[in-house]
């Protein structure tokens, strides 16, 4: 059974990026729809899958993280505006029967992402 699913590290603390603000979108047409939202757990990952079965179909996605809400909210200051504030990244699903794990690795001043397992 296919699913897409996420998690976020705190690179700057050494710590799962609990609490962040994920909107996941999928692209029709010429725009993005609102599919998903939700709010990381403690472990900084996500209670269920964000999108799985006859739901998760192939296509265009965007997972969109609220990055400069979750540091500001942890007390860190940073320059305004911000260095990195919302964190888009967009993908493609080629293969909906699938699992899709997208993290997100981040701190104030970078971030990365790669297709897990």
């Amino acid at each position: 059974m296919g699913r897409l699913t996420t998690h976020v590290l705190d690179t700057a603390h050494g710590k799962p990026g609990a609490g962040m603000r994920v909107r996941l979108y999928r692209k029709g047409g010429t725009g993005y729809a609102l599919i998903a939202e939700v709010a990381t757990n403690a472990d900084g990952r996500c209670d269920a899958p964000l999108l799985e079965a006859g739901a998760f179909t192939a296509g265009q996605y965007r997972l969109v993280f609220s990055a400069g809400s979750y540091f500001a909210a942890q007390g860190v200051r940073t320059p305004q505006p911000a260095f990195v504030d919302d964190v888009t990244l967009d993908f493609g699903v080629a293969d909906p029967g699938a699992h899709y794990h997208v993290p997100l690795l981040v701190s104030p001043y970078s971030y990365s992402t790669y297709r897990g397992s």
